[in-house]
Protein backbone atom coordinates (compact mmCIF):
# COMPACT_ATOMS: atom_id res chain seq x y z
CA UNK A 1 0.00 0.00 0.00
CA UNK A 2 2.91 3.11 1.17
CA UNK A 3 4.14 1.77 -2.70
CA UNK A 4 1.71 3.54 -3.88
CA UNK A 5 2.88 6.90 -2.39
CA UNK A 6 6.07 6.38 -2.95
CA UNK A 7 5.82 7.15 -6.55
CA UNK A 8 4.25 10.43 -5.91
CA UNK A 9 6.65 11.37 -3.55
CA UNK A 10 9.59 10.32 -6.13
CA UNK A 11 7.90 13.19 -8.49
CA UNK A 12 7.46 16.06 -5.56
CA UNK A 13 11.17 15.63 -4.91
CA UNK A 14 12.37 14.96 -8.48
CA UNK A 15 10.77 18.58 -9.50
CA UNK A 16 12.18 20.11 -5.81
CA UNK A 17 15.15 19.04 -6.95
CA UNK A 18 15.04 20.34 -10.28
CA UNK A 19 14.09 23.40 -8.82
CA UNK A 20 16.86 23.92 -6.15
CA UNK A 21 19.29 21.81 -7.57
CA UNK A 22 20.39 20.22 -3.79
CA UNK A 23 19.29 17.00 -2.91
CA UNK A 24 19.33 17.77 0.65
CA UNK A 25 17.68 21.18 0.37
CA UNK A 26 14.38 19.22 -1.82
CA UNK A 27 14.46 17.31 1.56
CA UNK A 28 14.20 19.84 3.79
CA UNK A 29 11.12 21.69 1.61
CA UNK A 30 9.17 18.91 1.14
CA UNK A 31 9.33 18.52 4.69
CA UNK A 32 8.54 22.11 5.67
CA UNK A 33 5.63 21.61 3.02
CA UNK A 34 4.14 18.06 4.84
CA UNK A 35 4.23 19.92 8.40
CA UNK A 36 2.78 22.98 7.29
CA UNK A 37 -0.23 20.95 5.65
CA UNK A 38 -0.67 19.31 8.85
CA UNK A 39 -0.84 22.14 11.29
CA UNK A 40 -4.41 22.79 10.75
CA UNK A 41 -4.65 19.17 12.22
CA UNK A 42 -2.38 19.68 14.62
CA UNK A 43 -4.37 22.56 16.03
CA UNK A 44 -7.42 21.08 15.88
CA UNK A 45 -6.42 18.19 17.78
CA UNK A 46 -3.87 20.61 21.03
CA UNK A 47 -7.06 22.83 21.17
CA UNK A 48 -9.37 20.88 22.04
CA UNK A 49 -7.34 18.86 24.73
CA UNK A 50 -8.06 22.70 26.61
CA UNK A 51 -11.36 21.49 27.40
CA UNK A 52 -10.31 18.16 28.81
CA UNK A 53 -10.06 18.51 32.52
CA UNK A 54 -13.69 19.11 32.24
CA UNK A 55 -14.21 15.94 30.13
CA UNK A 56 -12.34 13.61 32.46
CA UNK A 57 -13.99 14.60 35.91
CA UNK A 58 -17.39 14.49 34.29
CA UNK A 59 -16.17 11.23 32.97
CA UNK A 60 -14.12 9.86 36.49
CA UNK A 61 -18.64 10.68 37.67
CA UNK A 62 -19.60 8.91 35.50
CA UNK A 63 -18.30 5.91 36.35
CA UNK A 64 -18.99 6.94 40.52
CA UNK A 65 -22.35 6.69 39.40
CA UNK A 66 -22.85 3.82 37.01
CA UNK A 67 -20.16 1.71 39.10
CA UNK A 68 -20.82 -2.23 38.26
CA UNK A 69 -22.70 -1.38 34.99
CA UNK A 70 -20.10 -1.23 32.51
CA UNK A 71 -22.05 -0.91 29.76
CA UNK A 72 -24.13 2.21 30.98
CA UNK A 73 -20.51 3.75 31.24
CA UNK A 74 -19.49 3.31 28.29
CA UNK A 75 -22.88 4.69 26.95
CA UNK A 76 -22.89 7.99 28.99
CA UNK A 77 -19.07 8.29 28.10
CA UNK A 78 -19.94 8.01 24.57
CA UNK A 79 -22.74 10.48 25.02
CA UNK A 80 -20.15 12.93 27.01
CA UNK A 81 -17.79 13.20 24.09
CA UNK A 82 -20.92 13.57 21.74
CA UNK A 83 -21.39 16.48 23.57
CA UNK A 84 -18.53 17.64 23.87
CA UNK A 85 -17.25 17.20 20.55
CA UNK A 86 -14.05 15.42 21.50
CA UNK A 87 -12.55 12.80 20.34
CA UNK A 88 -10.48 10.85 22.03
CA UNK A 89 -8.97 8.94 18.82
CA UNK A 90 -8.23 12.83 17.32
CA UNK A 91 -4.63 12.97 18.71
CA UNK A 92 -3.99 10.05 17.19
CA UNK A 93 -4.44 11.11 13.83
CA UNK A 94 -0.72 13.29 12.85
CA UNK A 95 1.25 10.54 14.00
CA UNK A 96 -0.89 8.39 11.90
CA UNK A 97 -0.44 10.54 8.83
CA UNK A 98 2.89 11.00 9.46
CA UNK A 99 3.84 7.25 10.15
CA UNK A 100 1.97 6.59 5.82
CA UNK A 101 4.54 9.79 4.57
CA UNK A 102 7.48 8.41 6.51
CA UNK A 103 6.16 4.83 5.44
CA UNK A 104 6.10 6.07 1.53
CA UNK A 105 9.35 8.01 1.75
CA UNK A 106 11.08 4.84 3.31
CA UNK A 107 10.35 2.86 0.00
CA UNK A 108 11.34 5.95 -1.71
CA UNK A 109 14.53 6.57 -0.15
CA UNK A 110 15.62 2.75 0.14
CA UNK A 111 15.35 2.08 -3.91
CA UNK A 112 15.00 5.64 -5.52
CA UNK A 113 15.75 4.63 -8.57
CA UNK A 114 13.09 2.74 -8.87
CA UNK A 115 10.69 5.94 -8.94
CA UNK A 116 12.58 8.91 -10.03
CA UNK A 117 12.97 9.32 -13.71
CA UNK A 118 15.45 11.78 -14.10
CA UNK A 119 19.19 10.09 -14.54
CA UNK A 120 20.28 13.20 -12.39
CA UNK A 121 18.84 11.73 -9.41
CA UNK A 122 20.94 8.70 -9.84
CA UNK A 123 23.93 10.88 -8.76
CA UNK A 124 21.67 13.25 -6.40
CA UNK A 125 21.26 10.57 -4.36
CA UNK A 126 24.28 10.09 -3.24
CA UNK A 127 25.20 14.16 -2.77
CA UNK A 128 27.23 14.58 0.55
CA UNK A 129 25.53 17.18 3.24
CA UNK A 130 27.93 18.84 6.28
CA UNK A 131 29.50 15.95 7.73
CA UNK A 132 27.52 13.56 5.56
CA UNK A 133 28.99 12.14 2.91
CA UNK A 134 26.37 9.99 1.06
CA UNK A 135 22.26 10.90 2.09
CA UNK A 136 21.53 7.35 0.28
CA UNK A 137 23.24 6.07 2.91
CA UNK A 138 22.66 5.99 7.27
CA UNK A 139 24.80 8.16 9.20
CA UNK A 140 26.09 6.22 12.05
CA UNK A 141 26.04 8.37 15.29
CA UNK A 142 25.32 12.25 14.65
CA UNK A 143 22.30 11.88 12.63
CA UNK A 144 20.56 9.60 14.98
CA UNK A 145 21.15 11.22 18.18
CA UNK A 146 19.99 15.09 16.47
CA UNK A 147 16.66 12.50 15.30
CA UNK A 148 16.36 11.10 19.09
CA UNK A 149 16.79 14.44 20.73
CA UNK A 150 14.38 16.49 18.17
CA UNK A 151 11.84 13.97 18.80
CA UNK A 152 12.23 13.94 22.39
CA UNK A 153 11.66 17.54 22.58
CA UNK A 154 8.53 17.39 20.03
CA UNK A 155 6.68 14.58 22.03
CA UNK A 156 7.69 16.18 25.04
CA UNK A 157 6.12 19.71 24.47
CA UNK A 158 2.78 17.88 23.17
CA UNK A 159 2.73 16.04 26.23
CA UNK A 160 2.35 18.81 27.97
CA UNK A 161 -1.13 19.60 26.78
CA UNK A 162 -1.99 15.84 28.20
CA UNK A 163 -1.01 17.71 31.00
CA UNK A 164 -3.28 20.47 30.91
CA UNK A 165 -6.16 18.84 30.41
CA UNK A 166 -5.54 16.81 34.11
CA UNK A 167 -5.95 13.11 31.59
CA UNK A 168 -3.41 10.87 34.39
CA UNK A 169 -4.33 7.75 31.96
CA UNK A 170 -2.96 10.15 28.65
CA UNK A 171 -0.06 11.58 31.06
CA UNK A 172 1.26 7.98 31.81
CA UNK A 173 1.44 6.90 27.98
CA UNK A 174 2.56 10.07 26.68
CA UNK A 175 5.81 9.16 29.97
CA UNK A 176 6.39 6.35 28.55
CA UNK A 177 6.33 6.83 24.42
CA UNK A 178 8.28 10.21 24.92
CA UNK A 179 11.34 7.97 26.18
CA UNK A 180 10.42 4.99 24.61
CA UNK A 181 9.68 6.68 20.92
CA UNK A 182 12.97 8.84 20.78
CA UNK A 183 15.28 5.79 21.33
CA UNK A 184 13.65 3.55 18.94
CA UNK A 185 14.24 6.33 16.10
CA UNK A 186 17.62 6.56 17.17
CA UNK A 187 18.28 3.07 16.74
CA UNK A 188 16.43 3.06 13.53
CA UNK A 189 18.38 5.82 12.19
CA UNK A 190 21.40 4.00 11.83
CA UNK A 191 20.21 1.85 9.27
CA UNK A 192 17.78 4.16 7.20
CA UNK A 193 19.19 6.52 4.56
CA UNK A 194 20.24 9.73 5.87
CA UNK A 195 18.34 11.80 3.97
CA UNK A 196 15.19 10.35 5.89
CA UNK A 197 16.27 11.01 9.33
CA UNK A 198 16.76 14.78 8.07
CA UNK A 199 13.19 14.90 6.94
CA UNK A 200 12.22 13.60 10.42
CA UNK A 201 14.43 15.40 12.00
CA UNK A 202 13.71 18.35 10.74
CA UNK A 203 10.13 17.57 10.87
CA UNK A 204 10.14 17.71 14.48
CA UNK A 205 11.95 20.63 14.84
CA UNK A 206 9.26 22.42 12.75
CA UNK A 207 6.79 20.58 15.71
CA UNK A 208 8.82 22.00 18.13
CA UNK A 209 7.93 25.36 17.17
CA UNK A 210 4.49 24.45 16.30
CA UNK A 211 4.29 23.59 20.15
CA UNK A 212 5.51 27.30 21.07
CA UNK A 213 3.06 28.57 19.00
CA UNK A 214 0.13 25.91 20.52
CA UNK A 215 1.46 26.83 24.14
CA UNK A 216 0.19 30.42 23.84
CA UNK A 217 -3.11 30.06 22.31
CA UNK A 218 -4.29 27.71 24.88
CA UNK A 219 -3.05 29.56 27.59
CA UNK A 220 -5.07 32.49 25.96
CA UNK A 221 -8.05 30.26 25.18
CA UNK A 222 -7.59 28.37 28.78
CA UNK A 223 -7.65 32.17 30.04
CA UNK A 224 -11.03 32.89 27.91
CA UNK A 225 -12.83 29.98 29.04
CA UNK A 226 -12.01 31.11 32.77
CA UNK A 227 -13.20 34.60 32.66
CA UNK A 228 -16.63 32.96 30.87
CA UNK A 229 -16.84 31.31 34.15
CA UNK A 230 -16.51 34.08 36.46
CA UNK A 231 -18.98 36.52 34.34
CA UNK A 232 -21.60 33.37 34.84
CA UNK A 233 -21.44 33.44 38.52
Amino acid sequence: MFSILAQPFGWILQFLYGLLGKYWLAILIFSVVVRLALYPVHKKTIMSTVGMAEISKKSQEIQKKYAGDQEMINKKTQELYAESGYNPMGGCLPMLIQLVVISGLFILLRNPMNYYTDEKMVFAIHESFLWIKDLCQPDPWILPILTGIATFFAMNMSGSAETMAGNAQGNKGMNMMKYVMPVMLMWLAHSYPAALAIYWTIGQIILIFFNLRFKKLKEELAAGKATTKRKKK
